[in-house]
């Protein structure tokens, strides 16, 4: 809204004038474009929120299960047979990617390499590692941009909201609130949606950050733990 239908328009003011839907209608076009970009940011930062929930706790569950099956004492090769053929986050994945490596190595009878094999495994974990933790930290980038920018778009809409007030008031020689209250309250609007996008993303963020940390934790002890097992494997071998 120009300063001009500002100043032309604070007679008609009503309560009904200051509802969200018409505050956005009667906002100046830079003020819309910054108020649709929070929205839509932070419509798409929930949805982001939402999913990730969903799958780290659907990861952590299948956790639970592989290291309660892994650690009952069942044979590894009937455990990686049952899983070689099934989709596997986590913990599974570095256990049926290790076992890959050792089952090709024992296929190709490489036993002058066996101080090489177990080199081989632990690489191959880690690189596993590194691809769950991608995909479980995808996305997440866009929560913590969210979370430390939304605030200062949202400034710069009141900022430009607040330069309105102003023009307003020059353009009516009318310092009265009812001149300025429109600017303003476009300003304080922008202000609230910047802050309503970033506050739940930050928290999101960080407990989402939190949980996912925790479920590399896991399978880094996993891959220690497991590395040992090979290693002594190894050395009956030998």
């Amino acid at each position: 809204m120009t300063p001009e239908e500002l100043a032309a328009g604070a007679k008609g003011l009503s309560p009904e004038s200051f509802s969200f839907l018409n505050l956005f209608l009667q906002a100046d076009i830079v003020v819309q474009i910054v108020m649709v970009g929070l929205i839509f940011s932070s419509v798409w930062s929930w949805a982001i929120i939402f999913e990730k929930l969903y799958v780290l706790r659907s990861v952590r569950r299948a956790t639970d299960r592989f290291e309660q099956v892994f650690w009952s004492g069942q044979s590894l090769e009937e455990l990686y047979l049952t899983l070689s053929t099934a989709v596997n986050t986590s913990t599974a994945a570095l256990f049926v990617a290790a076992m890959r490596e050792w089952k090709r190595s024992q296929d190709g009878r490489a036993r002058n390499t066996f101080g090489g094999l177990q080199v081989r495994l632990e690489k191959v974990m880690d690189v596993t590692m590194q691809k769950e933790m991608a995909h479980l930290e995808r996305r997440l980038l866009f929560l913590a941009t969210v979370g430390s920018t939304a605030p200062f778009v949202g400034l710069f809409g009141t900022v430009w909201g607040i330069m309105n007030a102003f023009q307003a008031i020059a353009a009516s020689k009318n310092t009265n609130l009812a001149v300025v209250a429109p600017g303003i309250a476009e300003a304080l609007f922008a202000t609230a949606l910047g802050l309503l996008a970033a506050v739940p993303a930050v928290i999101a963020y960080n407990k989402l950050s939190s949980d996912a940390g925790q479920i590399g934790d896991r399978m880094e002890g996993f891959s220690d733990e497991f590395s040992a097992i090979i290693s002594r494997q190894i050395d009956a071998q030998g």
